[in-house]
């Protein structure tokens, strides 16, 4: 077979049967295919091989020898950028469609391209486990270094821009009629969904343009759900990323994590993407592109839709009866489309009192945005949140600039639509009081939690918080000494709205989770 030639769907698989088959039978393995709507991944031994399916779907063409070459090509380089250890080489398939091998001389022909790649158990993936809290803390530091890291889009550029983004997400919905027989009651979901879409496209369209000019469209990975993770040696690896489209990758960073945030709570692990998505924030410090969020969480439901309608009708090779995975991935849109009712919560306290230990949990068990001023005080400063801080970092100045941003920041968050947690300590009437007006004038339920523990647990505490240096909290006595002499008590009013909690024993996370949900 000559490069010009080319074989067919059917020929393809023939053809990995016969690899799996040769490949074994050196190696005493069996070998198992996988087999998705876009590729073959032949594992055998130690290594894995995948070949791109000779299939034009609209969104991506591999119907040719040389476009599977590139974007095999592509893949490579591409994914090593978060998988190094995973993606060796590309190696041409050569010999005959009877005798197939890997390697070989290519002058007497090319019958395809594999990617070659170091096989791993599939109980490493992160579809077959849950996530821990250290496993979700280091998937969202991976994630968020890995946007800091990659290029931006121009602003000018062909990329990002409000029409662009919308395209593929009508296409959504034409692959999903096109692939699968509606019934009424998805008809008229899915009917629901693209007047949604064209409502928010609509109104985001400026917000559309800011995310491009401001450089949040990047080179992201663009495939970022649960399946394309894999867990070895406790360490995520995020693999298989979208190679055969430039404007499938270069996206809004808050596309592909609300990809991988629809997955989690598609699958039930709500705690963890809730998780997930506080720890991002603090590491990335984008708290303004959370009004995309709902918008881009539809997207992803119903791309996975889209996947599942093209793989169903692949199956019955036409028109095939909606599954249950479509149906949950359009409910999930469903809700993910509805507005919600946001709240402002202050949790107040000395350094020491817990006020952080809480307020993650309770931003698991409740959706709430966790905004904490040892963070922000620090990116005000240019400096990451565990680097260490110097006095001028808690000046009166730079304690007036941190609050002014963390009022700013539950603003935008409040008028987004999301319920906000204010983690500080919030010593003073001062410092309290624009909140309390902020809820007021936005017309949100207002909750003050005042945290307190006796001075010498809140001593030993800052203690060795401050000895052990992991926290990006700065405080040590001499800080809480100065809190101590200076805190004011809560007036009448925020004394009738405040729930007073101590922090010495056992926290009553689901009563408080009650109370704020």
């Amino acid at each position: 077979m000559t490069p010009d030639d080319d074989c067919d769907d059917l020929g393809q698989r023939a053809l990995v049967e016969r690899l799996r088959a040769l490949l074994g039978a050196a190696c005493a393995d069996s070998g198992e295919i996988i087999e998705t709507h876009i590729s073959r991944v032949l594992l055998v031994g130690e290594l894995a091989y995948k070949l791109k399916r000779p299939v034009d779907l609209g969104f991506l063409d591999f119907s040719t020898l040389a476009a599977r070459q590139h974007y095999a090509t592509e893949e490579v380089r591409l994914n090593r950028r978060l998988a190094e250890r995973l993606y060796l080489d590309v190696v041409p398939v050569t010999g005959t469609p009877a005798a197939p091998r890997l390697g070989g001389d290519e002058n007497a022909g090319i019958l395809d391209y594999a990617v070659r790649m170091r096989r791993f158990p599939q109980d490493a993936l992160l579809t077959r486990q849950a996530l821990t809290d250290g496993l979700t803390d280091a998937l969202a530091e991976r994630i968020a270094a890995f946007h800091a890291a990659i290029p931006e889009a121009p602003p000018d550029g062909p990329y990002g821009a409000p029409e662009q983004v919308l395209a593929p997400m009508l296409e959504n919905f034409a692959v999903i009629r096109a692939s699968v027989e509606l019934d009424p009651a998805l008809d008229a979901d899915l009917d629901r969904l693209e007047s949604w879409t064209r409502r928010q496209w609509v109104a985001l369209k400026g917000v559309l343009a800011a995310r491009r000019r401001d450089g949040f469209i990047r080179e992201c990975h663009g495939d970022l759900h649960r399946g394309n993770i894999a867990v070895l040696d406790g360490e995520p690896l995020i693999f298989d990323c979208i190679e055969f489209s430039p404007a499938l990758r270069w996206i809004d960073t808050q596309s592909e994590l609300a990809f991988l945030l629809m997955d989690l709570k598609q699958a039930g692990e709500v705690r963890a993407a809730r998780r997930l998505l506080n720890r991002w924030l603090m590491r990335s410090g984008d708290y303004a592109g959370l009004a995309l969020l709902p918008f881009y969480l539809v997207y992803r439901a119903l791309v996975r839709a889209k996947v599942t309608a093209i793989g169903a009708a692949q199956h019955h090779q036409g028109h095939a009866a909606p599954d249950v995975a479509l149906r949950g991935y359009v409910r999930q849109a469903l809700l993910d489309s509805r507005a919600s009712s946001p709240r402002l919560v202050l949790l107040c306290g000395l350094s020491g009192s817990g006020k952080t230990y809480l307020a993650e949990r309770l931003a698991e068990q409740v959706a709430l945005i966790h905004v904490r001023s040892d963070v922000e005080r620090k990116r005000l400063f240019g400096l990451p949140a565990e680097a260490r801080g110097d006095a001028q970092l808690y000046s009166e100045q730079a304690s007036t600039r941190t609050y002014a941003r963390l009022l700013a920041l539950a603003d935008g968050l409040l008028r987004a639509g999301c319920g906000v947690l204010v983690d500080a300590t919030f010593l003073t009437a001062a410092r309290r009081g624009p909140f309390c007006a902020l809820a007021e004038r936005l017309g949100c339920p207002l909750d003050i939690l005042a945290l307190d523990a006796p001075p010498a647990v809140l001593r030993a505490r800052v203690r060795a918080r401050h000895r052990a240096g992991t926290d990006p909290s700065d405080a040590d006595v001499a800080v809480l000494e100065r809190q101590l002499a200076g805190r004011e008590p809560l007036g009448a009013a925020a004394r009738a709205r405040a729930i007073f909690v101590d922090t010495r024993g056992v926290l009553p996370l689901e009563d408080l989770a009650r109370l704020l949900s």
